[in-house]
């Protein structure tokens, strides 16, 4: 029991030894995060597409390619080629640039951009894709 606790104990400052540094460093003057989301199976890219489907409705949107920027120096453009497809770009914030490129029918993507100075640039082919991709940047 003795050696389990003495065990715990030296992770624990180990682990506090290697997060200290982070902890103290000044931050960085710009930089980014994005997540890129893909499904990996048919059910959960359905979902996904309800779900940027009713996002689309919910805004007003129909169908087809939408695009929103709420800031300054923002770049987006969006090309289709099929049926079916929704493309979303939505940019709050400054100096994003964001491309989407469909080839295929009944594709959804969206991509949304906040903060300032992210690039994104999806292409999707083939038929009945999904996905998504959040980039904050500072």
């Amino acid at each position: 029991m003795n050696r389990q606790i003495a065990k715990l104990v030296q992770a624990t400052v180990l682990a506090a030894a290697v997060g200290l540094p982070l902890v103290a460093a000044p931050a960085k003057a710009g930089g980014s995060v994005g997540f890129y989301y893909s499904p990996r199976t048919a059910h959960d890219a359905r979902a996904l597409d309800l779900g940027l489907r009713a996002y689309s409705l919910y805004n007003g949107l129909r169908s087809g390619a939408h695009i929103r920027q709420l800031g300054r120096n923002n770049r987006a453009g969006i090309g289709q080629d099929g049926a079916g497809n929704l493309g979303i770009i939505r940019q709050e914030g400054s100096g994003h640039s964001a491309t989407l490129r469909q080839d295929g029918t009944d594709n959804s993507y969206g991509i949304f951009q906040c903060g300032r100075s992210t690039d994104a640039s999806v292409a999707q082919t083939g038929d009945g894709q999904s996905g998504a991709a959040l980039l904050f940047g500072w």
